[in-house]
């Protein structure tokens, strides 16, 4: 006979995932660090929506310079993103960005039934730590480890990220799920030979194209208040994702 597979490990991505950090946190800081640097660049949130294709600030910055047609060097460039940083910290500590609906739930059901949770960020080191030290004051979070963009060289969509994850959490891709919001994330997961629950982004213009690589596709999480829509995969009981529902998940055909 077969054996199910049980979910042992779960990784979270951070930005428009765990977080709504794009628009009020890292578009702001974006722009009081061009400011900042003495350039002539503002990301309204159509362009910053345009650019959110592109993972990952710095890459975002060089390809948005050649578009301008201005030339910066690697030294500049190292600046902004410090810059940018340093802004975006201040950001979180005053409170611009907040958890998505259904996820502190779902993180402390999970962290009840001692199911390891990891991020896989495309986000630096600093970034996730300022987060989780708003988020969770006194570090109460339910995290057993990061992956953050300093840990790879290569980022999503490319696998490594995820690999490292596994990799450093000893699980097996087929017992475990990733909670991706964007195509790279979702490329980058099931490139790894992940399971990827999927809460599309409205900012990724690309995402339909591949959507349906996910196991299923929701609004949110789901809470009381705000229950979830259920896009594509199976039903949702009650509107809310629950540790049964992530373990219905890594049952069905991949």
């Amino acid at each position: 006979m077969a054996v199910m597979p049980v979910l042992k490990t779960v990784f979270w991505d951070v930005d428009g995932t765990l977080a709504d950090t794009e628009m009020d946190g890292h578009r702001p800081a974006f722009n009081r660090a061009f400011v900042e640097q003495g350039l002539d660049w503002t990301w309204d949130p159509e362009t910053y929506k345009r650019l959110l294709s592109i993972p990952g600030g710095i890459l975002r910055m060089k390809t948005f310079a050649q578009q301008q047609g201005e030339v910066l060097s690697d030294a500049q460039f190292a600046q902004l993103r410090m810059s940018k940083q340093r802004h975006y910290l201040d950001a979180v500590r005053a409170g611009a960005v907040t958890l998505r609906p259904g996820v502190e739930r779902l993180l402390r059901e999970l962290q009840a039934r001692a199911i390891p949770q990891w991020i896989v960020t495309s986000s630096g080191g600093p970034s996730v730590s300022a987060l989780l030290d708003t988020l969770f004051p006194g570090g109460d979070h339910p995290f057993a480890g990061v992956i953050s963009a300093d840990d790879v060289s290569r980022h999503k969509p490319n696998p490594d990220p995820y690999l490292k994850a596994l990799a450093c959490s000893d699980t097996d891709p087929d017992a475990a799920l990733a909670f991706e919001d964007s195509t790279p994330g979702l490329l980058s997961a099931r490139t790894a030979g992940l399971r990827c629950l999927l809460m599309p982004s409205p900012w990724d213009q690309e995402l339909h194209r591949y959507q349906d690589q996910a196991v299923a596709m929701l609004d949110h999480l789901g809470s009381a208040q705000i229950p979830c829509t259920v896009s594509s995969g199976p039903p949702c009981l009650d509107g809310l994702v629950t540790l049964e529902y992530l373990q219905m998940l890594l049952v069905l055909p991949d």
